[in-house]
């Protein structure tokens, strides 16, 4: 079984919830994607990491980025990866809201002006949080070297974050999973 088909079953068996859910968009779902399942398990964030790099092996890039919680495990995973490669990437974190201490930022890490990033997250439904990740990377000088997602829920993320410009790329839309 190759890593796509792998990580395909380990996201089916632990992250693919059935019922009657609400969204943090407010709409009603039949089903509801927890990302983290798969993510904080080891095999599935290895393969997760391991597919995402090969999704931007054509893009020169410097860091990744993503909001917090749902990227930060990805984020690690690509670190090491990248690390074990020989490759010296840089990590970035962005939180939904500053601190009231220390530097007050939104975007934690080492960002440098013109820093390439790719943006990352487990799972898109419309966007939004990932739009507010690359606009506070630019806010910061970075530059946005596309948009990875594990899942796309396929309700309007792709289409929002390619109308902002951005290269967006899954590694599963969500109707090959269910």
């Amino acid at each position: 079984m190759d890593h796509r088909e792998e990580l395909k079953k380990i996201l089916i068996d632990r992250s693919i919830l059935k019922g009657d859910f609400t969204l943090v968009s407010g709409r009603k779902s039949s089903y509801y994607i927890n990302g983290k399942m798969t993510t904080l398990h080891s095999r599935g964030l290895y393969l997760a990491a391991r597919l995402l790099l090969e999704l931007f092996a054509d893009t020169g890039y410097d860091a990744f980025a993503g909001p917090v919680i749902g990227a930060d495990p990805i984020i690690g995973a690509l670190l090491t990866l990248s690390a074990s490669e020989g490759k010296h990437k840089e990590g970035l974190l962005i939180r939904k809201a500053g601190k009231d201490h220390g530097t007050r930022k939104l975007v934690e890490g080492n960002i440098t002006e013109g820093m390439r990033t790719v943006i990352v997250e487990d799972v898109v439904t419309t966007g939004g949080s990932l739009l507010k990740a690359a606009r506070e990377v630019e806010n910061e000088g970075g530059i946005i070297a596309g948009v990875g997602i594990i899942v796309d829920r396929e309700e309007g993320g792709h289409g929002n974050i390619t109308g902002a410009g951005y290269d967006f790329r899954s590694i599963f839309r969500v109707s090959e999973l269910l």
